[in-house]
């Protein structure tokens, strides 16, 4: 499928759906930025890109791990508003609500958030600014990468199974790999395949 395409039939995979949204007073509402880029050089939707972070060693909560953009809403913030404010703080990536194709199923985590995730389309893109103080490490990864099995693996501390990508030579875990399968299910492959269930590993919870 080429390029030109790729935003609506995204937008109307994403639109077809009711997202499932979960009622978690005790969860701290936050949100992550699936934002879709096209390099110079792509011709069809595997040769799009998303933007991944590794979050810097010196953060409080979550430190060196892997992770969309994003973070906590704050007050008064919509799930768009909040993605979009830390696409901009995060990366750099400035984009208007009309980038906006949908949102994902939220997916509640052992740390104590309730993530819903936002898919934007960013297109061409110039140079990004991470944060330094929030970013150890930007990546542009193509979404041929994410179209791959996850691994699931049994826990004695759940009876849910813990989801993983393998993905650049490493494996990428929930709740990042569960956002992630989902949009490769839903987007590249028109599935709405609920992941609120697949748990995180141990390390993790905290």
């Amino acid at each position: 499928m080429q390029v030109h395409s790729f935003p609506d039939r995204a937008r109307s995979r994403l639109t077809a759906i009711t997202p499932r949204r979960l009622d978690r007073p005790a969860l701290t509402h936050a949100a992550v930025a699936i934002a879709i880029v096209e390099p110079a050089a792509a011709g069809t939707d595997l040769e799009l890109e998303y933007l991944l972070t590794r979050r810097s060693a010196g953060l409080r909560r979550h430190a060196r791990q892997w992770a969309l953009p994003g973070g906590r809403l704050e007050p008064g913030e919509t799930p768009v508003d909040g993605a979009l404010r830390e696409l901009a703080e995060e990366v750099g990536l400035m984009l208007e609500p009309d980038a906006v194709l949908g949102t994902l199923d939220d997916y509640p985590t052992r740390s104590g958030y309730l993530i819903t995730p936002i898919v934007a389309w960013a297109g061409p893109v110039d140079q990004l600014r991470p944060d330094e103080a929030e970013v150890a490490e930007l990546h542009l990864l193509s979404l041929a990468g994410l179209d791959v099995e996850p691994e699931l693996e049994r826990i004695p501390e759940s009876d849910n199974p813990v989801i993983r990508l393998p993905l650049f030579g490493r494996y990428l875990h929930a709740p990042t790999a569960a956002v992630l399968y989902q949009f490769r299910e839903l987007v590249l492959h028109g599935r709405h395949t609920p992941v609120a269930h697949l748990e995180q590993p141990v390390f993790a919870w905290r």
